[in-house]
Order: structure tokens, then sequence, then C-alpha cells
């Protein structure tokens, strides 16, 4: 379900029925799919017959300050999510598990204000104990973006990259690419080892506001009864606009921090 408050009791982050989801991507030259839900695999259930699919998630976490955290864990079986959701609320103990199981995992959108606040020991935990960084999002501005990437340069991180897509426009359109391998096992080996790199779109105005949109119109499809809800629509444009200045203010406070962390720690910054 979205997280806004009181739409989070009906209308859902997305809408996407998962074998178009995976018709598009490979008709948009994805070699290997997966899909990073919210604390939910139940999306992927009927795509694991496909032999280049892989399954992955977006566990909701908290930092040891209480922070809102998302963090992309990669090639996990249904136990291995079980146990992830049993230790979510519990950030050294889900690292230390994510670590125990020999799973790649990164951590997501990492100067974005979706999240909510941040700390400095958030960011010091980040260079410290994640071996990735999501360094390129199909959804969140391209300056938000290139502080990632900077951060993950800075400490020296393997990188990855995805659409972050709620809409079906959005998917493929961001990826992470790995050359020479043909497998799912060879393409986190080597993605953990540095060997990958990002490419695509970030995230604009226009299509964060059509996302949105695309929401509304499914959850109106969905439930007849929120149609009564559609004059909202006509602020949609003013709510995306505040959101990029948010994030922009957030971006811009934190990166510099950030590069002052490394700084103060011996880190060459980029």
């Amino acid at each position: 379900m979205c997280t806004i408050p009181v739409l989070n009791r009906f209308c859902r982050e997305s809408y996407n029925n998962p074998e178009e989801v995976y018709a598009i991507l490979k008709h948009r030259g994805m070699d290997l799919v997966t899909i990073t839900d919210h604390d939910s695999i139940d999306a992927a259930e009927s795509l694991r017959h496909h032999p280049d699919f892989f399954l992955s998630e977006e566990v909701s976490a908290l930092t040891p300050d209480a922070n809102d955290l998302h963090i992309g864990v990669y090639g996990i079986t249904e136990r291995q999510h079980t146990g992830l959701q049993a230790r979510r609320k519990d950030f050294f103990a889900l690292l230390a598990y994510i670590r125990e199981e020999g799973l790649l995992f990164s951590v997501n959108h990492v100067f974005s204000s979706l999240t909510g606040r941040r700390s400095h020991d958030d960011f010091s935990f980040f260079a410290e104990l994640f071996p990735a960084v999501e360094t390129l999002n199909g959804q969140i501005p391209h300056a938000l973006n290139r502080s990632a990437a900077a951060f993950a340069e800075q400490w020296r991180k393997s990188v990855v990259g995805g659409s972050d897509a709620h809409n079906l426009d959005g998917l493929g359109r961001t990826y992470t690419e790995v050359r020479g391998v043909r497998t799912a096992q060879e393409f986190l080996k080597d993605l953990r080892a540095g060997r990958g790199s990002v490419h695509g779109e970030s995230g604009r105005y226009w299509k964060l506001t059509r996302a949105i949109y695309d929401i509304g119109c499914s959850m109106g499809l969905e439930k007849s009864w929120t149609l009564v809800l559609a004059p909202l629509l006509f602020a949609v444009p003013l709510f995306t606009m505040a959101n990029l200045v948010k994030e922009h203010l957030f971006n811009y406070r934190w990166s510099r921090r950030v590069q002052q962390l490394g700084a103060r720690a011996g880190v060459e910054v980029a």
C-alpha cells in the first residue's frame, strides 16, 4: 500500500500485473529480470518459472537512530525473505543475517527525502557496512543520483540501478549491466565484485507526475467509489513540484555534509 496517510488504507503503490511487467522488460532488452517490492515477494510468485528471473526485495528497515531506510536485497529465497522480515526492525541483526546468508545488498536512494530524516551516523553506517549503493534510480532527480554516485565512488562501493517503476511506462528505462555473464548467479557475483555499471534515465517532473496519474486512474478502476477523489488529480502537478523542491533541498544539505564526513575520514572526495 502507498505510504500517504489516509490513502494508505485503500491505494496501492502499484497496480502492475507481474506477467505484463516481465513481458515489457524483456521487450525493452533485459536479459535478466528481478522485482524489488517493499517487504513482499507476492508479486513475483507467478514469475518464478522463468529461467531468467531471480527473486529480490526492498526491505523497509530502521537505522540505529530510528530513521527509515530502504535496503535492496538481491537473489533471495522464500526462506530468506521470511528471515529478512523477521529482523527488519533490528538494524544490526538484519545486516548480520544478510551477511550470514551471503546476499548482495545495497542502500537505496540514499540522498532522497523519501524515507524521511537522516543523521550523520546513518551515513557512517552506509559507508562502513554496505557493499553496494543504488546510484541510479529512475524516479528521483538526476542531482540526487549524482550525489549517490559520488558517495559510491568515494567509498569504493559496488553500484546498482533500477527503474523504481510504479507504472508500466517507466519499466526497464533504468537498469544495471554486467557484461559477459549469462546467469543470475554470475550476474550477482560480478556485481558484488564491482564489475557492474548503471544505465538509463533519472526521474523527471513529468515522469513522476504521470506515474501518480496512472496510479490514481488504476485505483479508480479497481475501486469505483474512489472516483469521488478524482478532483484531487488536479493537485498532482503541484504535489510533484513541491516534492521535487523538497528532494533537492534534502540533497543539497546532506551531499555536502557527507563529503565532509569522507574528508575527515581521510577518504578522497571524487
